[in-house]
């Protein structure tokens, strides 16, 4: 059984209590556009950190981090785009990736718009965390956690930060 906390669009914005939720973890995930260095090294100090690169995000981050990212949770295949879309409306990177081989989860962030969907032509869940950081249009910081064991993906939360200001 693995915990995952899920986050994404934190643009250089960090602070205790998405900390505190990192801490509760046993990875973390982020999709892309953190912004800063600083955010990568406070959260890998907590947990080991998987993620993308997005599209603020500048050169330094980009090698650390892939465009596109496709692991392994368990017995989960994991599929992570910063600007990926969602079931219907899918980028063409995203389309081309999934049309190769489907995932079981597809996560994508950017939009700062929170969504779990199902996608049952590609037989996929998709999740976007929304944003925790504080740039953007969203008026709500939000993240997700979740449980991954063996091939099954549970225990799905919608986590508020509370307002960006």
């Amino acid at each position: 059984m693995t915990k995952i906390l899920l986050l994404s669009d934190s643009h250089s914005f960090i602070d205790d209590r998405i900390l505190e939720y990192a801490g509760q973890a046993d990875e973390i995930w982020h999709g892309g556009d953190f912004g800063s260095m600083e955010v990568i090294e406070q959260l890998e100090k907590i947990k080991p950190l998987k993620g993308v690169y997005g599209n603020i995000d500048n050169a330094k981050i980009r090698s650390e981090f892939p465009e596109v990212n496709r692991f392994f949770c368990e017995d989960v295949e994991v599929l992570m785009i910063h600007i990926g879309g969602y079931p219907g409306k899918y980028t063409p990177l995203a389309k081309l990736e999934i049309a190769s081989k489907a995932p079981k989860l597809f996560i994508s962030g950017h939009s700062h718009i929170l969504k779990v969907m199902s996608d049952p032509k590609n037989n996929l869940l998709h999740l976007n965390p929304g944003a925790c950081g504080k740039q953007g249009w969203h008026k709500v910081r939000t993240m997700m956690r979740f449980v991954i064991d063996g091939s099954e993906i549970r225990d799905l939360e919608v986590i508020e930060l509370g307002p960006k200001f």
